[in-house]
């Protein structure tokens, strides 16, 4: 088994990409599976914070392959933009990255869409990016959508000018009108497919079964969270892809059997960007006080992050849905100050206590029960090694790691790749 895998337990931007960044030099390849631009893998060292929305997290080590596999969803605009923040720092992109030539593509009708339909929602809008995902994946399912290896073909701006008339179309059947000048956009889109086109792009899942072949480890990296799964998350405040396990499967053509282990991420509380039921939120000082200390800011959207305590319900559901085998614990940092710390072990439904994640969150009023810990006041950022740090931690951490009988084997303290401990 040469597959591993790394995903959020969360509602996302638990950290994925400084621990995929932090992990590379163990890997040949690291291949992105799902989601697009709506992801932002933030990544720290040598006093530069990198941001990337499409290009896997392993971009910048000189001796790794990083494929965008083809259950991701690109736009080439967005994509542009990246190659040209990352030129700055004179990485060999053209032989080191490699793109499906299945994954589809983000029109900018998709975008107007996107916008269109949550404008159109009023109070019941879910907090889409407005990125033209969803659409884009409507679009794939319905079997209309253009991919990558499409734009190489004779005549595909026919198959683009089709789609984009159905788009305006529905555009127009909305109440609610935005403003947008779809000429401008397309200078802009065909430009950046230009872009798309001067690199390598592959049979992506016969790239990997022979990586796998020669003895090569790849590791998959997911975008988003477990609760943000199409299937799984809190329906209908979901993203438009599958963000577990399972998605790295079909986003990148691997067999169930190759995968050898699953690597959890989760921060030591919980946030959430956008709309949807959120049981353990803290509303007032303290979640300010989280919300500051962790700089809860969307690196996508720049969008405020709803701050709350640890959720255990949420995490062993998380778990068991993905057959997590390790975990990865991230900012812990964030905690020190605060006076005391809870976890919810339980939710307290109609007078019934459960453990088990329910099918809606929102359905009825929903109370988390909690057990609550004593805080710490040392600064743990510069702590490198376990034994340096406070014995409150330790009992956090131990708790954590016995209620979900799943061992934590990396901590972050810090967004630099230096702020990292093994255990």
């Amino acid at each position: 088994m040469s597959v591993d895998l790394i995903l959020g337990l969360q509602w996302g931007d638990e950290g994925k990409g400084k621990i995929v960044d932090f992990l590379t030099n163990s890997y040949e390849i690291i291949a992105r599976f799902q989601g697009g631009p709506n992801a932002g893998h933030t990544l720290e060292f040598d006093g530069i914070k990198h941001v990337l929305h499409t290009i896997p997290s392993g971009i910048f080590h000189s001796k790794v392959e990083n494929l965008i596999g083809n259950g991701v969803v690109i736009d080439p605009v967005i994509f542009k933009k990246e190659i040209e923040n990352l030129n700055k720092f004179k990485i060999d992109l053209y032989s080191k990255l490699l793109i499906s030539n299945k994954a589809h593509i983000i029109l900018p009708t998709h975008r107007i869409l996107d916008a269109s339909s949550e404008i159109s929602k009023g109070k019941s809008k879910i907090g889409s990016t407005l990125r033209g995902i969803g659409p884009t994946y409507m679009d794939k399912t319905g079997r209309n959508g253009i991919r990558v290896g499409d734009i190489f073909e004779k005549n595909w701006e026919i198959k683009y000018d089709l789609l984009c008339k159905k788009h305006i179309n529905i555009i127009n059947s909305y109440k609610k009108k935005i403003e947008f000048n779809l000429n401008e956009m397309n200078k802009e889109f065909f430009k950046a497919i230009e872009t798309l086109k001067q690199f390598k792009v592959v049979n992506s899942q016969f790239y990997l079964s022979n990586a796998q072949k020669s003895g090569k480890k790849i590791l998959a990296e997911g975008a988003q969270g477990t609760l943000l799964d199409i299937d799984f998350g809190t329906y209908p405040y979901v993203t438009s892809s599958t963000t577990t396990a399972a998605g790295a499967c079909t986003g990148l053509g691997i067999a169930p059997k190759d995968i050898n282990e699953v690597y959890g991420i989760f921060k030591a509380y919980t946030t959430r960007v956008g709309s949807g039921p959120f049981p353990t939120e803290i509303n007032g000082e303290d979640g300010e006080l989280m919300a500051k200390a962790g700089n809860e800011f969307g690196s996508t959207t720049g969008r405020a992050r709803r701050c709350g305590w640890l959720d255990l319900v949420a995490l062993k559901y998380a778990i068991q849905i993905n057959g997590v085998t390790q975990l990865i614990m991230m900012k812990g940092d964030v905690l020190s100050g605060f006076k005391k710390i809870k976890i919810c072990t339980s939710y307290d439904s109609e007078k019934k206590l459960a453990d088990e994640f329910p099918f809606n969150l929102s359905e009825n009023e929903i109370k988390p029960k909690y057990i609550e810990f004593p805080g710490w006041e040392k600064d743990i950022s510069d702590i490198n090694s376990e034994n340096e740090l406070p014995k409150e931690f330790i009992s956090y951490m131990n708790f954590i790691e016995e209620e979900l009988e799943t061992p934590i084997k990396i901590i972050s303290v810090g967004p630099d790749r230096k702020q990292t401990i093994f255990r």
